[in-house]
């Protein structure tokens, strides 16, 4: 008995309508996401295999690193009106004045590295030129002039007036860094009697 041959059709489907809902999504992805601003000091921190997140909120960063050839330290703290309501107390310590313009601008900074002197001037800087090379030298935290503890002791004061929580610290080393420039720093930090602190390394996979 002969067999029935059924004719093949070839088969098409239209993909505008899958095409549209990729370009929107692309779109919106694009649109909504947000740019990772470069890092004021870059340090390659030491490896782990620990997964532990630092909080989103009451903590201050402590960056300790090499730029330009010289070991700077940069300093920053989360939430804008803590880091308003900090400086305002360095200014009072420092005996300097700051504008509410000058104020609001220093609460969009991250991070930052140089002495109170200077900080009028990075303020008024744009975003763009202040991680430019020689702009930032460094907080100041030697035995003679300790601007980094001023600024540890007046976050710590200013997050709980915000906040009416104690401020979280963490500190960000290079994995090429000296250790006593990171121990002169946990030094500090035990002298305000501050025994608990995070180390921020780098996630790398465990080796079998």
């Amino acid at each position: 008995m002969a067999k029935v041959k059924m004719s093949k059709k070839s088969t098409s489907i239209d993909m505008t309508a899958m095409c549209d809902v990729a370009f929107l999504l692309l779109t919106f992805f694009i649109l909504t996401a947000t740019a990772k601003a470069p890092e004021p000091l870059p340090v390659d921190t030491p490896s782990s295999t620990v997964q532990t997140k630092l909080p989103d909120s009451d903590l201050a960063m402590i960056v300790v690193g090499k730029k330009e050839g010289k070991e700077k330290v940069f300093f920053g703290v989360k939430g804008r009106e803590v880091r308003k309501a900090a400086l305002e107390y360095m200014a009072q310590k420092y005996k300097m004045e700051f504008t509410d313009a000058e104020l609001e601008q220093f609460s969009l900074i991250d991070e930052f590295g140089v002495p109170m002197e200077g900080l009028k001037q990075l303020i008024a800087m744009k975003n763009s030129d202040r991680n430019k090379a020689g702009v930032q030298p460094g907080v100041p935290c030697d035995s003679i002039n300790n601007q980094l503890n001023d600024w540890i002791l007046y976050s710590r004061k200013a997050n709980i007036d915000v906040n009416q929580k104690e401020l979280q610290f963490a500190i960000k080393g290079d994995a090429k860094e000296m250790y006593p420039e990171i121990k002169k720093i946990m030094d500090m930090l035990q002298d305000q009697k501050i025994n608990n602190f995070n180390l921020v390394t780098g996630l790398r996979g465990k080796n079998f």
